[in-house]
């Protein structure tokens, strides 16, 4: 059945790196492709017709009955926590932990799931390896510190009359922890980078390839919303990479101090209407951005490149962290010196422990953990915003929404009021 364009399914199908396997809703596996064959010691062919269950640990496949019914009929994409410790089990009764990822879908009036599935042992071993050599550095750390402190004991005891050489070596000690914290937080920072970048990447572009497999099975006319969908799926996920790679390029350029603002004087409008145009194609079901439509008027003299970065990457954010059915609004109020931009969602919303930590970069509120980010548009935000001479703040509830207020200096000159 998935073979009607059996070149092309072909082609996509052992394109994927990753092991995929597609199971009907009888948990039978219908296709897998040669890394999953391979990944499980199965010879080509072989696992196609076993029921799913040859591929898990026998103590562990009553759970799986259970959640593989729920998952069936729930039609949302989901990747299994880590945490989980997830284990596969090879033709060789071989065991080995894995990472999955599973997408529902209809082929046929038929329901069937794809599982994209990485065999992580290396990665376990390295976790292991990484934790072993954090603990010999930190006892390294805490003897070295041990034998500073004795030596200045000793010197102590010696001679009194060495007070001032023993300050200087308490302040070298001083020094030289502070440049080990700092050190251990680089490295801290590197792995969570790195971390970041892996998964924020690797997510999108499986979508993409799943969705533009999946795409050439719709043909027929009344299929367009098929095709819609998955086009819609392509789409925000080319968008979404081409912004992570943006912000990394903004970074680079902050932490080198290699950004010549460019003050221009344009229309206002000009921004807005871009900056709405591209939010609209990120809109969820429902959703709907409310902005000033009298702005044709208006000019205002800054840099538009940075001050569109800075109205997109808040205006996306409330697109994302709002719910479906949604109001989005835009605010703009202008004075003789500023441009003030309020962007209000009614979405989740940041918890109050979190607020002093919204804008360090990487940083994610707990309640947004789940939600595809990296953690660094606001920090790059607050930078541009504060190099260009304005301000951002916010004012956000739990549950209830967010407000986020950006001012802006102008040098043009028009009398107070504000943009409706």
């Amino acid at each position: 059945m998935f073979y009607k364009d059996k070149y092309i399914f072909n082609i996509l199908f052992e394109a994927i790196p990753e092991g995929v396997l597609i199971i009907d809703k009888n948990q039978t596996i219908v296709a897998a492709n040669h890394p999953a064959e391979k990944m499980f010691g199965y010879k080509k062919g072989e696992l196609t017709n076993n029921h799913f269950n040859c591929l898990i640990p026998k103590q562990m496949r009553d759970s799986h009955i259970s959640f593989f019914e729920n998952f069936k009929n729930s039609n949302t994409t989901k990747r299994i926590n880590q945490e989980l410790n997830l284990i596969a089990l090879s033709k060789c009764n071989k065991k080995f932990p894995i990472e999955i990822g599973l997408n529902p879908f209809t082929y046929e009036n038929k329901k069937y799931v794809i599982a994209l599935i990485i065999d992580i042992s290396l990665r376990r071993q390295n976790e292991k390896r990484d934790h072993f050599l954090k603990l010999e550095l930190e006892k390294k750390i805490t003897q070295k510190t041990a034998d500073l402190h004795n030596t200045i004991t000793q010197l102590k005891e010696l001679n009194q009359n060495f007070k001032k050489e023993i300050k200087k070596r308490i302040t070298a000690e001083n020094n030289l922890k502070i440049a080990l914290k700092k050190e251990k937080e680089l490295n801290n920072l590197k792995s969570k980078f790195l971390t970041m970048v892996s998964h924020e990447f690797k997510t999108p572009l499986s979508g993409i390839l799943t969705s533009s497999m999946l795409l050439n099975k719709y043909h027929l006319t009344k299929e367009q919303n098929k095709r819609d969908k998955h086009i819609k799926t392509i789409t925000n996920k080319a968008q979404y990479l081409d912004t992570i790679l943006n912000d990394f390029l903004s970074i680079e350029q902050l932490e080198a101090n290699n950004i010549n603002y460019k003050f221009t004087n344009f229309n206002l409008s000009t921004v807005i209407n871009e900056v709405i145009y591209n939010a609209n194609m990120l809109l969820k079901e429902g959703q709907h951005i409310q902005f000033p439509s009298n702005i044709d008027e208006f000019k205002i003299t800054q840099d538009e490149k940075y001050l569109k970065l800075a109205l997109t990457n808040v205006l996306n954010n409330a697109i994302k962290y709002s719910p479906e059915n949604s109001n989005i609004q835009l605010l703009i109020s202008q004075t003789n010196s500023n441009f003030e931009f309020k962007i209000i969602d009614h979405g989740i919303g940041i918890p109050e422990q979190d607020k002093k930590f919204i804008f360090n970069r990487y940083f994610r509120a707990e309640n947004a953990l789940n939600v595809p980010g990296t953690g660094i548009g606001l920090n790059i935000v607050k930078d541009h915003i504060e190099n260009l001479g304005g301000t951002i703040n916010f004012i956000s509830n739990v549950n209830k929404g967010s407000t986020f207020i950006l001012t802006i200096p102008n040098k043009t000159e028009h009398e107070n009021h504000t943009i409706n």
